[in-house]
């Protein structure tokens, strides 16, 4: 790999991905030389600190290899225990559902839907009741009685007229055999 071309940002994505053939990156000293010197430092002072910068690049480089090396290290006993990465965002994701479930807030919400559930399951069992019980006063009143009557009456005649033969029902008026009009409503 060549070194300019080299990825060395710490937050790319890219980082540990180095090949096994890492080299030191040089500085440049002929470029560093031509800069002039900061005033007020002497020509011993300057140099002291180009060899504490060359020194200091070269642990970077080296803090880079041994990082990529642990990486790829971490990497190989990963799978030989069969973690992969969808195994490891498994585990993440539990261990985080897990830290939800036990904060206060979680425990407070969940306690204040259980109390709304059980509110609102008594006030539907209430409504239910007081649904039953008026469906029954009305099945018991005087008018569902004659509706259930004449329903029952009309059916009987449905009924007893088909099993005549004649396929008609009877007026109750009693006007005979004529036919009710297919016009009249119910």
């Amino acid at each position: 790999m060549d070194p300019a071309g080299q990825d060395i940002n710490l937050n790319s994505p890219n980082k540990g991905l180095l090949s096994d053939s890492m080299t030191d990156v040089p500085v440049d000293t002929g470029m560093a030389a031509r800069t002039p010197a900061v005033e007020g430092l002497t020509e011993a002072e300057e140099e002291e600190l180009r060899a504490e910068l060359a020194k200091v690049e070269e642990e970077i480089v080296t803090l880079r290899q041994v990082l990529a090396a642990k990486e790829r290290h971490c990497g190989e006993l990963k799978r030989k225990l069969g973690l992969s990465a969808l195994e490891g965002l498994k585990q993440n994701l539990s261990r985080s559902w897990h830290d939800v479930q036990v904060s206060n807030a979680y425990k407070k919400t969940q306690e204040t839907l259980t109390q709304a559930g059980q509110k609102t399951s008594a006030a539907l069992s209430t409504v239910g009741s007081a649904i039953s019980r008026k469906l029954g006063d009305m099945r018991n009143s005087a008018t569902f009685k004659s509706f259930e009557d004449r329903v029952g009456t009309i059916k009987s005649k449905v009924v007893g007229g088909g099993e005549n033969g004649g396929g008609h029902l009877s007026s109750p008026a009693g006007s005979g055999d004529k036919p009710v009009p297919d016009h009249t409503p119910f």
